[in-house]
């Protein structure tokens, strides 16, 4: 890696944990001084971060974490939700006894996290979405969906912060494990589409809560 691509993935990894919110300003001078480099590999990081979209050059605001149009957000979210259908219902053909118990594991994991803060819960989410993805024994849909999870983070962690969701969602894990546990594969593949898709009042609420960032940025 040169020294810009490792600068890219470490703003990149801060981006996607949530240490830098969206709305953000990356100032290069103070990226630089905190990397302990010069702001050429920072500015070239950023124009790499720029190509990702998950950074935005904006005038006379410099580069910040980027919050896409609603309409180009909805449809990264289609195209999530219909990757993650796939994983799941290749899962429910696939399951072997490891998987099984991993997911049995990260919902446990899910629901002992449900009742602290928000952080705490999306860190489990996480790692019940990577196990799902596992479990469907395709390594390149695999890889295609852990890219995309990576590139919508900011935004899933947006959406637990809506009233009563962290509860939701754990119920809609429950109801995934139960689907791909027992081999339903349409089932399996209808849970997730409707857990990742966002319309309606799901949508409203992650759209409300984007501007309210962007107001206080």
């Amino acid at each position: 890696m040169s020294q810009a691509q490792r600068l890219k993935q470490a703003i990149e990894d801060e981006i996607v944990d949530g240490r830098l919110a969206i709305g953000s300003r990356l100032d290069e001078v103070q990226l630089a001084a905190r990397f302990g480099v010069s702001r050429t590999p920072i500015r070239e990081a950023l124009i790499q971060l720029a190509m990702t979209g998950l950074v935005e050059a904006k005038p006379r605001k410099g580069a910040i974490v980027s919050a896409p149009e609603p309409q180009h957000l909805l449809a990264m979210f289609e195209t999530m939700a219909e990757i993650e259908a796939s994983c799941g219902r290749l899962a429910a053909r696939r399951l072997v006894p490891e998987d099984e118990a991993a997911l049995k594991e990260a919902l446990a994991a899910c629901a002992a996290a449900e009742a602290g803060d928000t952080e705490a819960y999306y860190q489990e989410n996480y790692v019940f979405h990577t196990v799902v993805y596992r479990a469907c024994r395709n390594a390149f849909l695999c890889e295609q969906a852990r890219q995309l999870h990576r590139r919508l983070a900011p935004f899933r962690r947006l959406q637990l912060r809506a009233r009563q969701r962290l509860t939701q969602s754990l119920a809609e894990h429950a109801a995934i494990v139960e689907a791909i546990v027992a081999g339903d594969e349409t089932r399996a593949s209808d849970v997730l589409r409707a857990h990742v898709l966002v319309q309606g009042d799901r949508f409203s609420d992650l759209v409300a809560n984007m501007r309210s960032i962007n107001a206080a940025a």
